[in-house]
């Protein structure tokens, strides 16, 4: 009967619910069916006479031998304790599972899983206190009338003194433990309002911040100057406030960079205009990202400046790592300690910029102009220099360590203490170039073109795992005096004999003379 009633009544509980969900009305049917099934069990117990009769006096029951004596028949208070028990567990398990309900208001829950620790909390309490207490007390069964009778009044008043203690006790725990509900309660409240009006104030601040965006974004189009200065300064305000919009801005002004550029037709000015100047300052100040602070192969949020035309550009201590300047106009700009770690600079025309002490790791300048742009001190270690134009190019003390400068053309570059310790200098024009004091240890100078060259004291000699190669190099006019070629590859090599190198730079036995190897 239960059970068809839960099965009967859960096709038709939408029909009456208001079309909330069925599980809880389910569940609590579930809670009623089992205090019914209780009721039942109870109603089944053999109904014994609180009082019995008692037997006529002088007449003793007699017993049988081995007959066992008669169980006192069960009080009824001990039935109801046990049907109060269960309807408790009942209601309070119904209550509990429409609390875990997720489709429930959020009052409904809490006043449902309060009503239900309320429940089991005074359960708890009345089972310590009643047969827990005796069970401890080494009493097996309450007092009967006769026992209380014989109880004198002293006895009596602390019976009853101890009896309300206790239950003040109790009032006292069920008053805490409603406290405690009521405290997580409210707490969980101030929470969720907490939350909410931090994402009400998060949607506040993202709302501002598109309206920023926006005005910004109108000023560029201005036609007035200083109205364009503006909205490029409050896009590098709203870069800083909004760093998960820094990308989209930064790409917003190199995009402002390309469409301000001077046209191919048009005779290119001897320095950029202000808003393209301000545009290109506030590019360059932008926070170095993390992941490109290594020598990653492949950098994130790369920039594209490709082609654009900015001479005379001041770009002092600018940010420009992974940046896209292939065949861009950078000529005369002002480049010093600028960071182009990464860089793309493939054929751009960097003729007479000044890249003092500017970091050029692993940039890609390959087939690039740098005739006369001053790289003293500047860091070209890694950097792709292949077919560049280095004429008259200072590198004094510069460093360019494994680099690639084949085919480059460096005629008259002033390499003057330069490390090219390894670089990959084969084929290249160093007719005049200046190399006194550099290092050329493991430098790869095949076939490269040396003649009237300044090796004053350059170091070319043997290191491991590899030597200097200057099979087939033009050193016809190259001063070599104390240079240090012990160990060097100097196998058909133009204009240098073996007596000649022997009197004026240093030799041993491990360097290398003879006719030009084959292949």
């Amino acid at each position: 009967m239960t059970f068809w009633l839960i099965h009967s009544s859960s096709d038709g509980t939408d029909r009456w619910n208001g079309g909330m969900s069925d599980k809880w009305v389910k569940r609590a049917l579930v809670g009623v069916a089992l205090g019914a099934a209780a009721v039942r069990m109870m109603r089944s117990f053999p109904q014994v006479p609180a009082n019995p009769e008692p037997e006529p006096s002088g007449v003793e029951k007699s017993l049988t031998p081995g007959e066992p004596e008669p169980a006192a028949p069960q009080p009824r208070k001990r039935r109801l304790w046990i049907l109060v028990v269960i309807a408790t567990l009942c209601v309070s398990a119904a209550l509990g599972m429409v609390a875990l309900d997720a489709a429930v208001p959020d009052w409904v829950r809490w006043a449902c899983f309060g009503i239900a620790l309320t429940g089991v909390v005074s359960l708890v309490l009345a089972l310590l206190l009643g047969p827990g207490a005796r069970r401890l007390a080494g009493e097996r069964r309450p007092l009967t009338d006769e026992d209380r009778r014989e109880l004198s009044a002293h006895e009596r008043v602390e019976a009853i003194n101890a009896a309300r203690h206790t239950l003040i006790q109790a009032a006292t725990g069920l008053v805490v433990i409603g406290g405690v509900v009521f405290t997580a309660q409210g707490l969980w409240y101030t929470a969720q309002s907490l939350e909410t009006s931090r994402q009400a104030q998060s949607i506040a601040e993202q709302g501002q911040i598109t309206d920023r965006y926006t005005k910004a974004v109108e000023q560029l189009g201005s036609s007035k100057d200083d109205v364009r200065l503006g909205g490029i300064y409050a896009l590098e305000r709203l870069a800083k406030d909004s760093p998960r919009d820094q990308q989209t801005i930064y790409n917003v002004l190199t995009a402002f960079v390309r469409q301000h550029d001077p046209k191919p037709a048009v005779k290119l000015p001897k320095e950029p205009t202000t808003d393209v100047q301000a545009a290109l300052a506030v590019f360059g100040r932008r926070k170095i990202i993390p992941a490109l602070d290594s020598y990653s192969p492949a950098p994130l949020n790369r920039f594209d400046l490709r082609e654009i035309r900015t001479k005379g550009a001041n770009l002092v201590y600018a940010n420009l790592i992974s940046v896209d300047l292939s065949n861009a106009d950078l000529s005369n700009a002002t480049l010093r300690n600028t960071d182009l770690r990464d860089a793309d600079l493939n054929k751009a025309d960097l003729s007479n910029a000044d890249l003092h002490s500017a970091n050029l790791t692993g940039a890609n300048l390959s087939h690039a102009n740098l005739r006369d742009a001053g790289l003293i001190r500047a860091d070209l270690s890694r950097t792709d220099l292949s077919g560049a134009n280095l004429s008259n190019v200072p590198l004094g003390e510069a460093n360019l360590t494994d680099a690639d400068l084949v085919f480059a053309t460096l005629r008259d570059a002033r390499l003057i203490r330069a490390n090219l310790r390894g670089a990959s200098l084969r084929g290249a024009d160093l007719r005049g170039a200046d190399l006194s004091g550099a290092n050329l240890r493991g430098a790869d100078l095949h076939n490269a073109d040396l003649r009237n060259a300044h090796l004053y004291s350059a170091d070319l000699s043997h290191t491991t795992p590899s030597r200097a190669d200057l099979i087939g190099a033009d050193m016809r006019g190259a001063d070599l005096r104390n240079a240090d070629l012990r160990g060097a590859d100097l196998r058909g090599v133009i204009g240098l004999s073996e007596v000649d190198a022997h009197a004026v730079a240093k030799t041993d036995t491990k360097t290398l003379f003879g006719p030009r190897p084959f292949g």
